[in-house]
């Protein structure tokens, strides 16, 4: 989130990526930073031990809302 943030305030659309552990997490940081309105999307978790072919299909699910949120 902070990065999000970071980019966000420089002018520059920016969107978090994170498995869905991190929901709560990310509200958290996104609101301790006073940008409640970040953007965030979550994959499914876990994807710390996921074939290369099991993240290019959790990018292919959301590949458009990523998209979407940057050019909005």
């Amino acid at each position: 989130m902070h990065d999000t943030v970071w980019f966000e305030i420089q002018g520059t659309p920016a969107v978090s990526i994170a498995s869905s552990e991190f929901v709560s997490a990310a509200e958290a940081q996104a609101n301790a930073l006073g940008m409640t309105d970040a953007q965030r999307i979550f994959v499914d978790h876990p994807i710390q031990d996921a074939t290369d072919d099991e993240m290019r299909a959790k990018a292919d699910v959301v590949v458009d809302r990523v998209i979407a949120a940057l050019t909005q």
